[in-house]
């Protein structure tokens, strides 16, 4: 019998310490995006090859903000598949390359509700034509990064659809993805987001099938 409660005890404290883990602020790293190769072409707002202003040569619109460069590996993929026209929200003072900085700084955004100016404008004419709107970011200190919060409040989302996207470490995927819709309540619709991990968008079939799915692409 007491070697049962010792057993018990014992599963009991394993299950408590991982219940707790989760509100550990450190658990959930504030910026998802580890930094990749640096100079990668796909990643310079300045390259000419990069398609991150909108052509308006389709309805459907990926707007989207990435640190790391993950988060713009799915907004891509999600071009790849429907051909909508692609929008980097970039802002007006970059965060900071090193990633512990960046990490103060986007606490200090969120605890102060901040909204940080974007670069760079969707025209209205240009926006109009838009029906469909993809917003995607990663998750930064158990939600979307306040610049998401810029760009939600800066265009009218009445009769366009939304649909969510982001990019996680390990947890808050479900909240970022609500939140997205909670910063877009004006919408027509909202259509059901994907959140992946940076492994995960290396199948790219799981972009694929979720824009199955949801109607996106037949």
């Amino acid at each position: 019998m007491k070697k049962y409660l010792v057993y018990l005890m014992m599963v009991l404290s394993a299950f408590t310490f991982n219940a707790c883990g989760d509100d550990d602020p450190m658990t959930e790293e504030p910026g998802t995006e580890q930094p990749e190769t640096p100079g990668d072409s796909t990643d310079n707002p300045d390259n000419p090859n990069n398609p991150d202003t909108p052509a308006g040569n389709s309805n459907i619109l990926v707007a989207y903000f990435s640190w790391g460069g993950t988060t713009q590996r799915m907004a891509q993929q999600i071009v790849s598949h429907t051909g909508a026209d692609l929008f980097r929200i970039e802002p007006v003072t970059p965060y900071p390359e090193d990633y512990t900085e960046c990490t103060e700084v986007a606490l200090a955004e969120r605890d102060s509700n901040a909204r940080p100016a974007i670069n760079s404008i969707i025209e209205d004419e240009a926006w109009a034509e838009y029906d469909t709107i993809f917003i995607g970011c990663p998750v930064w200190w158990w939600t979307t990064p306040m610049i998401i919060c810029t760009f939600s409040e800066s265009y009218d989302f009445t009769g366009k659809t939304v649909i969510p996207f982001c990019t996680y470490a390990s947890t808050y995927r479900d909240e970022t993805l609500a939140r997205i819709v909670e910063l877009t309540s004006g919408a027509k619709a909202h259509l059901e987001g994907l959140g992946l991990t940076s492994g995960s968008l290396s199948n790219e079939s799981n972009v694929e099938n979720w824009l199955r799915e949801i109607g996106i692409i037949e």
